[in-house]
């Protein structure tokens, strides 16, 4: 299957990056995935606009400087977590790892309400996969926009979650 993406320069991309069968790995070796992210920006530039970790997959909206690195930063992003993490894996003849899916899920933001709309869905992830308000998930960018004046604290407490429920990105 062919998968064609899209590069429109200057664009943001919605990325969600899951784990292989959903192995919940990612928390418990969170420093090697935020060296990972280091490493990479390192040699691609980027900037991570919002994101979340869960123990299996994260979701994130980035703006690559070169629009079609995004693919390259994912791919590194990835390879240098699975040479990091003391994870035992294997290498297929494709040279992928058994950590990782094959494939990521991206998204090209269309304009600034889909931009919003991806943004409190990554920080909406904490009470759908956890049952955590956001505030109280250490693992996402939402208390960076709290400081920034995007949130309250209390966004999306427990009677807020039944108003976003049915919003599916996944």
């Amino acid at each position: 299957m062919n998968y064609k993406r899209l590069f429109i320069p200057n664009a943001l991309v919605f990325i969600t990056v899951v784990t292989r069968n959903r192995n919940n790995i990612l928390i418990e070796n969170i420093d090697y995935l935020r060296k990972s992210f280091t490493l990479t920006k390192q040699n691609y530039s980027f900037d991570i606009i919002a994101i979340i970790i869960n123990p299996d997959h994260f979701h994130m909206i980035i703006k690559p400087e070169n629009i079609e690195e995004y693919p390259k930063i994912i791919g590194s992003i990835k390879s240098k977590f699975t040479k990091l993490s003391n994870i035992k894996h294997s290498i297929n003849n494709n040279r992928e790892s058994n950590i990782w899916q094959r494939r990521y899920w991206e998204h090209t933001i269309r304009d600034e309400n889909d931009l919003y709309k991806h943004i409190d869905y990554i920080h909406y992830n904490s009470m759908k996969h956890h049952n955590i308000t956001p505030k109280d998930w250490e693992y996402s960018s939402f208390k960076k926009f709290v400081k920034n004046g995007y949130y309250d604290i209390d966004w999306c407490n427990f009677e807020d979650k039944y108003n976003i429920k049915n919003m599916n990105i996944e």
